[in-house]
């Protein structure tokens, strides 16, 4: 619904641009030239190759970004598995404690998330 609104709104301003601006002008494209092109078309060529290109700086953008996150994603996903085997590898220096207090070699882990 926005976008038929936008799309309105931007219609009336042509409409608008257009009543006004119908002289006609030339354009040189380097070795391209035309002549007798309203004014009006000129106006709105700038205007849509404006937008298109400012749509494509927005694609190349979040392309970029969603490359940023990933990898970020991908880093946090490492640090958590290196996170949990750190905690088991304490958790098992901690059994290994607790024989050596206890003078056991052939205790059996008491905890039930013992490795």
């Amino acid at each position: 619904m926005l976008i038929l609104i936008l799309l309105l709104v931007l219609g009336s301003a042509l409409v608008y641009i257009s009543k006004y601006n119908f002289m006609p002008v030339s354009i040189n494209l380097g070795f391209i030239a035309f002549s007798d092109v309203p004014l009006f078309y000129v106006i709105a060529g700038a205007l849509i190759i404006g937008l298109v290109l400012s749509y494509l700086v927005y694609r190349i953008q979040a392309i970029s970004t969603f490359f940023e996150v990933r990898r970020k994603n991908n880093e946090i996903k490492k640090s958590k598995e290196e996170i949990l085997e750190l905690t088991k590898r304490v958790h098992q220096l901690e059994l290994e404690k607790e024989k050596m207090k206890n003078g056991s070699e052939d205790l059996k882990p008491t905890d039930q998330n013992a490795l």
